[in-house]
This record gives structure tokens, sequence and C-alpha cells, in this order.
């Protein structure tokens, strides 16, 4: 079972959604408080379990209504995602991956862990 794990940093408030295995499959944007950061999960679970994927790797690709994952391919050549929530609005990144069946294999990673990752506290 994954978690979110919510963290203080210099800025503000973040969380990371990690795998079973403790891998980061997700973060958050920084958030002034923790309530906001709170919330920020609360649309993340909802919206990962709903939303469609968003291929831009492809050329020509469809694009598909909110909420979604878009995965596309950064200035380096690594493949990313990025969740966006009903408004439009980016919800949680991923790091970069060296192939596309990884940054895939992510994506389903967030579908399956968010809704019932319990939300743990950094120390």
């Amino acid at each position: 079972m994954g978690k979110f794990v919510i963290r203080t940093v210099p800025s503000g408030v973040k969380f990371d959604l990690k795998a079973t295995n403790g891998q980061v499959i997700a973060t958050s944007e920084v958030y002034t408080t923790e309530a906001a950061c709170r919330n920020g999960i609360e649309s993340v679970r909802k919206n990962a379990a709903v939303a469609k994927l968003e291929n831009q790797t492809e050329e020509g690709y469809e694009t598909v209504t909110n909420p979604k994952f878009e995965m596309y391919q950064d200035k380096a050549g690594e493949y990313r995602f990025r969740l966006k929530a009903r408004n439009g609005e980016i919800i949680a990144t991923s790091e970069g991956y060296t192939t596309k069946a990884a940054c895939l294999n992510g994506i389903e990673s967030v579908t399956k862990n968010a809704p019932e990752a319990e939300v743990v506290e950094q120390d």
C-alpha cells in the first residue's frame, strides 16, 4: 500500500506519493499551509482514479478532457507525467523516466496507490 508523505520545506508544505517499495512516484507543488496540502492529497485521490491518459509523446496525439495524466518528454529526453484535476490545475508531477514504459508504470502506480494511500507526516 502506498502512502502520502507530508513534509515541510523552506517555502511551505508539500507531499510525495510513495509506492509500497518507498519510491516516490508523484510530488506536489509547494503549498502555503498543511490544510491546503491535505486538500491537494484529496484532489489526487479523487482525480487519479478517473483520469484519462493524454500521450503527448505521440505525433498528432488526441487531446482528452480533464482530469488527465499528461505524459510528455522533457528537454533532456526523459519521460514525465503530470496529473491535472478537473479544473485543469496540475496537482502532481513525476520524476524523469528513461523509458516510456517506465513512465506508464508510474502512472499506473499512482492510479493504484493514490485512492487508498495513508497520509503520514515526515518528522
